[in-house]
């Protein structure tokens, strides 16, 4: 009974194949577009840089959104200073944006009245003898008391706007010497500039000067609050 309801079936189907008619299928819902897969650039550039165990994602994403912000850089190059970090650990970290290298890194001292091992402390006003915290753009080089230096511009009003009037900039320090490190001491102070280790500073300057963005970050609750350059990235400053 089964075959003889079989045999009329299997014979119209070929019938139907024969003559250009296809059997009847179920439809598909398809979507209007397809979902394209969004991309983090910024997790992306985390990775190619090989950060992870060095600087924390959110620390890494702060820097990098704040970084898109400055419209007025010059130079695809991002260096970081992470005050998380005690002065006897490697906390400065110049990176290219655009090649996804690290082409320094280092320790660098904070100020004097910020803190001891770690910099708790911030201040834009003069004689504070303390850092200042936010993104910065660096500036033309000169001679002074401390050597080769770097002047420093501060973008950020109320938090470091005052830096070129404190004369906050990059220079070289004996006290910077990560030699004085050596079994877990601090790293010597500044008066609010971040001093390098004297045979890196050079280099560093060199490499930075003429417009490269500088962030120095901490987890201050009153500078992450109020900062326009800490937050979301607007699709126009990606273009």
């Amino acid at each position: 009974m089964k075959n003889k309801i079989l045999l009329p079936a299997l014979l119209l189907l070929s019938l139907m194949m024969m003559s250009g008619v296809e059997p009847h299928r179920q439809a598909r819902e398809l979507p209007d577009e397809v979902p394209v897969a969004v991309v983090d650039s910024c997790a992306l550039l985390y990775s190619q840089l090989g950060l992870e165990g060095k600087v924390s994602p959110k620390v890494f994403r702060t820097a990098y959104q704040g970084y898109h912000k400055v419209t007025q850089r010059q130079k695809e190059l991002l260096t970081l200073i992470d005050f998380t970090k005690p002065s006897n650990s490697t906390r400065l970290y110049v990176m290219d944006m655009a090649k996804g290298t690290i082409l320094f890194e280092s320790v660098v001292a904070h100020g004097k009245n910020s803190g001891a091992l770690y910099a708790t402390d911030f201040s834009n006003r003069s004689n504070s003898h303390q850092s200042s915290l936010g993104f910065y753009l660096t500036g033309e080089t000169y001679g002074g008391s401390n050597g080769y230096s770097l002047r420093l511009d501060g973008l950020e009003k109320g938090f470091n706007d005052n830096a070129r009037a404190r004369a906050i900039v990059i220079h070289g320090a004996r006290y910077a010497d990560p030699a004085l490190c050596r079994g877990g001491q601090r790293l010597g102070r500044s008066f609010g500039c971040p001093a390098l280790p004297e045979p890196l500073n050079r280099p560093i300057i060199d490499t930075i000067k003429g417009g490269s963005v500088l962030f120095i970050y901490a987890e201050d609750p009153q500078y992450l609050s109020r900062s326009q350059f800490v937050g979301e990235i607007e699709p126009a400053h990606l273009s």
